[in-house]
């Protein structure tokens, strides 16, 4: 079946049920609705309450508190403001389950009476607002659901969980802060990796998953454009730095129309640009910002590289000498890389989500653009079972109205984004216990 004929058939059935009603298994959805008003309350702190990238010491704190109470041996601090969770339950796989934590520099607008109030001035000195924008509350909260049932449930399964709050996600720096920290030497290895994000594709109560790459790699690239300035009446007498960075604006988008193979995903997009201060003077600098997509490294390498040599190209073709070539800078801090499913592990996953919920309610998903950096578990050990998937977090009835053209729906990120945070929250726990439990049974 198609997505669009899934959804067709899956939506009326969402609508006409009560939220918290499930195809099968009623000991794990019957448990989890009867712990959603505990839940629901964490869900609304944690929304009211979110912290920027690397800092999300009482997010975190939280997290430990409720992992400590059920048994799990828990380290704090680990790649900076980490929290690492062990229960080990007899012979057996290793399974991480990774939650992120951060917020996003978003000033709330959803109306919503547990908003967010918080106000920082971030380290560029930008005063902004704090949302957790991109749904990590919620995945903090499925994260505590799950290893509420796990607990509960350890005589049906055998092995060690590794549960770990991860920070820094929005910066493409909080997975590899925890590697570095030790997470694959000093805690028990991973055979097993799992985690998921909320959708604002699909609505909640359903389940995607991607086999293969599933989100891309991302680069930040800045190029300073360097000319030679002057009056804006006597071009003749300048190297026109504004219209040197236009040619290189424009010929960068060949890079994925006429160098990359068609098959191969790939983005460069060119999002910011800034020169000059005054109507009639020429600059001597133009600034470009770029965000740059991909999945396979080969073609991150041929994207970037061509970045450099067109650059350089259209300068030399500009008559700029070599002192004032442009100078591009790939921001290696910034670089979130492209996240893999294996696809025995995500068929493994459909074949769990469908026996739970039954085949409407799970979707296999087209692979995105956007960036996640859960895929460094991965790339630090390929031997790895690796998953991330969907869980969709669009109110059923507006997601309804949406397809009548009635509704215009918020996506990630936005200052609006409200998801239907319970039905998201059971549904996303379910799946993660219910594929847990598949992965450790005894």
């Amino acid at each position: 079946m198609t997505p669009k004929f899934i959804l067709a058939v899956a939506l009326p059935m969402l609508l006409a049920q009560p939220a918290m009603a499930q195809v099968a298994a009623p000991d794990i959805d019957t448990a989890i609705a009867r712990d959603m008003p505990s839940l629901m309350e964490l869900y609304r702190t944690l929304h009211a309450n979110p912290e920027l990238s690397g800092q999300e010491t009482a997010s975190a704190a939280r997290l430990a508190a409720e992992a400590r109470k059920l048994g799990f041996v828990v380290t704090e601090r680990v790649g900076g403001t980490g929290v690492v969770a062990v229960m080990e339950n007899g012979p057996g796989p290793v399974l991480l389950i990774r939650a992120d934590m951060d917020a996003l520099p978003v000033t709330e607008a959803t109306g919503l009476p547990f908003a967010s109030r918080v106000r920082v001035t971030t380290d560029a000195g930008v005063e902004t607002g704090v949302m957790h924008a991109c749904g990590h509350d919620t995945h903090m909260t499925a994260w505590v659901a799950a290893a509420r049932q796990l607990a509960a449930r350890k005589a049906e399964w055998s092995g060690t969980l590794v549960m770990i709050g991860q920070p820094a996600e929005e910066t493409g720096a909080g997975a590899q802060a925890m590697l570095d920290d030790g997470l694959f030497t000093r805690f028990p290895k991973p055979t097993h990796a799992i985690a998921f994000h909320d959708a604002a594709q699909f609505p909640a109560g359903m389940v995607g998953y991607t086999p293969g790459y599933a989100l891309a790699n991302v680069d930040s690239v800045d190029i300073t454009v360097k000319g030679v300035g002057g009056h804006g009446a006597y071009p003749h007498t300048t190297k026109d730095p504004i219209v040197l960075a236009s040619k290189i604006v424009m010929a960068l988008q060949t890079l994925v129309s006429r160098e990359v193979d068609p098959q191969a995903p790939a983005v460069v997009t060119v999002g910011s640009f800034h020169a000059g201060a005054k109507h009639n003077v020429i600059s001597d600098e133009a600034r470009l910002q770029l965000t740059v997509r991909s999945y396979t490294d080969e073609v991150r390498e041929q994207l970037l590289s061509g970045i450099a040599r067109v650059t350089k190209g259209e300068a030399i073709a500009a008559g700029i000498d070599e002192a004032r070539m442009p100078v591009v800078r790939v921001l290696r801090d910034d670089y979130t890389p492209s996240t893999y499913n294996v696809p025995a592990m995500a068929e493994r996953f459909a074949a769990v989500a469908t026996a739970r919920f039954g085949a409407e309610r799970v979707i296999k998903a087209p692979p995105v653009m956007g960036g996640e950096d859960f895929g460094r578990y991965y790339r630090a050990d390929k031997s790895i079972e690796s998953l991330i998937f969907w869980a969709g977090g669009v109110d059923p009835a507006d997601f309804a109205a949406a397809q009548r053209g009635e509704k215009t729906l918020p996506s990630l990120h936005s200052a609006t984004w409200a998801p239907k945070a319970d039905l998201l929250i059971a549904t996303a726990a379910e799946a993660m216990t219910a594929m847990a439990l598949d992965i450790l049974k005894k």
